[in-house]
């Protein structure tokens, strides 16, 4: 008996182990994907009337899509936005997950806020570069709320604007993102 635990042990050293980053995204109940890893229909930058509809990339590379995710190049300057193509009103609620590299400090713009990710500091003092975190932003009337991983880190705040598209700036460093959702 005391063999066959052993022989059960060692095998079990070489199963894999799940990871919260690894396997399958199963979308929850709900949602619809804002982007689908392959490229960026749905998106235009800001400011333009021309979509990104069939694209996987800009900016010049600034933002670009690479086997399912959505990374902003730090080698491609400058400081830069897209936008859904839509805008959001009402209540809504968006999801993605994201990996922050070096140097990284960029936004989230929705209805007139603005919530910087910049590891180990403000608002994200508990994010680490190379780790995917789950973001979350809610807007209830015209309350804003952000959370990383489930947590508050940012509670409802006022905004005046009533509708708007969800924007994401590059800013500096590296950032990845994916499984971007919206529930209306």
């Amino acid at each position: 008996m005391r063999n066959l635990s052993l022989v059960i042990f060692g095998l079990a050293l070489f199963l894999p182990i799940p990871t919260m980053s690894g396997g399958e995204f199963k979308l929850e109940s709900g949602f619809s994907l804002l982007f689908t890893g392959k490229n960026l229909d749905g998106w235009r930058e800001k400011g333009s009337k021309t979509t990104l509809e069939g694209k996987t990339e800009a900016f010049k590379g600034r933002f670009k899509v690479a086997n399912g995710v959505l990374v902003y190049d730090p080698k491609v300057g400058g400081d830069r936005y897209i936008e859904t193509t839509k805008d959001f009103g009402k209540d809504v609620t968006f999801k993605f997950d994201f990996k922050a590299g070096p140097k990284c400090n960029n936004d989230i713009l929705f209805r007139g806020t603005k919530f910087d990710i910049v590891p180990d500091k403000g608002e994200t003092k508990e994010v680490k570069e190379g780790v995917w975190y789950t973001f979350e932003l809610i807007a209830t009337g015209n309350k804003v709320e952000h959370k990383i991983n489930g947590k508050t880190v940012r509670g409802p705040r006022d905004t005046k604007a009533k509708s708007g598209p969800l924007v994401l700036r590059a800013e500096f460093g590296a950032i990845e993102i994916k499984n971007i959702r919206v529930k209306e």
